[in-house]
């Protein structure tokens, strides 16, 4: 099956491995087509790393409106269609977006089948143009992937009724993110990393912080516009000694700093207008052998997957309850690290989520060739 994968995601060569593992497959010849570099408003100008390339084919293609998440366009997609005539043309974004639209057609254009991504977890009505691109995107396309459960049930409530599987955009590196040997705090620590903003809800952590008895501290990753804020909050619990700000972390150091914990804390609150849609740091945490609490945002839960480890949001009760509980049990988190690096294995590597595309594609194949409905998927 020849594959053209259309993704601005994979400037970052960390989520490279999944298309490797997917062209070891059988009979997956594979192009992925993205831009030099995305503009990413909280972060900045992403440049485009090639670090894991083998066994199939990258190309650079300029964009148009880089850093628009609705409106950019890649105005030379057509010549890359056409000299590599795809079976299926994946495009790694919103339906509402018009690069989805744009590629949908040209791809029709060249007898693709089409396959869109969706991470919208929040029922929104956009105004036009964007509702066009939504409702021609649900008739153009052969099958659809949603990140998380709950956009899978956005993408069915707005009308489209195409086959649809539930799988995330990308799973984790095994081999980086493992438990490693690192100097560990003398006393026992709580993690969190994240952006510091009030839906990530790091404020919920220093008050529960605040609320357990004995020595135990608090390591915060991350920076946002709450970072003064909630220094004084822990001031005012009376435990700013015990909760450290490290700052942002380069991700290649994020393996490191994941080891340190004895466990990390998720415990994002939904907002109007946003809402957990993966929580990708579980999953990078899990396979670090790191257990993992998290609040009932979204799609937190699924990928936790021990109804356990989950608290209500906003709880800060329930949150003390469950810290208190494991932290005083050091056999039930080696076991509990244990069980969430084995389900990391089962379920979010690169290869297990390349595995999970490639059955896709072929239902989307057979579904060309003998007229039979792609099988669903979650």
């Amino acid at each position: 099956m020849r594959i053209l994968i259309l993704s601005k995601a994979l400037v970052n060569g960390v989520y490279q491995r999944k298309l490797e593992e997917l062209a070891r497959l059988p009979d997956v010849e594979l192009l992925a087509v993205v831009p030099p570099a995305w503009i990413e408003s909280r972060v900045g100008v992403l440049q485009l790393e090639r670090r894991f390339v083998e066994g199939y084919q990258l190309v650079v293609e300029p964009m148009w409106f880089n850093g628009h998440h609705h409106i950019h366009v890649y105005p030379g997609l057509a010549k890359h269609v056409a000299r590599f005539r795809p079976d299926i043309l994946h495009i790694d974004e919103e339906p509402y977006n018009l690069v989805t639209a744009h590629a949908a057609l040209v791809g029709k254009r060249y007898g693709a089948q089409i396959l869109f991504f969706t991470w919208q977890n929040l029922y929104r009505r956009y105004p036009p143009p964007f509702s066009w691109f939504e409702r021609l995107n649900y008739r153009l396309a052969s099958a659809a992937v949603a990140g998380n459960h709950e956009a899978a049930e956005v993408l069915r409530r707005k009308g489209y009724r195409g086959p649809l599987a539930v799988i995330p955009q990308f799973g984790v590196d095994p081999d980086i993110f493992r438990p490693l040997s690192v100097p560990r705090p003398e006393i026992p620590t709580i993690g969190f990393v994240g952006r510091l903003v009030p839906e990530k809800g790091a404020d919920l952590v220093i008050r529960a912080l605040a609320r357990l008895p004995g020595r135990v501290q608090l390591e915060i990753v991350g920076e946002g516009v709450e970072r003064t804020r909630l220094e004084l909050l822990a001031s005012e619990l009376g435990v700013r000694d015990r909760v450290i700000f490290r700052g942002g972390v380069p991700p290649a150091l994020m393996p490191e700093a994941l080891n340190r914990f004895d466990l990390l804390v998720v415990p994002s609150r939904t907002r109007r207008n946003w809402k957990e849609q993966f929580g990708r740091v579980i999953i990078e945490a899990m396979s670090c052998g790191v257990p993992v609490v998290g609040s009932s945002s979204g799609e937190i839960p699924h990928v936790i997957g021990d109804p356990a480890l989950v608290f209500p949001e906003d709880d800060v009760d329930a949150l003390v309850r469950l810290l208190n509980d494991l932290l005083s049990d050091p056999e039930r988190l080696r076991q509990l690290g244990e069980a969430g690096r084995r389900r990391v294995l089962t379920h979010y590597t690169q290869r297990r989520i390349a595995e999970q595309y490639y059955a896709v594609y072929q239902s989307m194949l057979a579904a060309r060739r003998f007229g039979s409905p792609v099988t669903e998927r979650s």
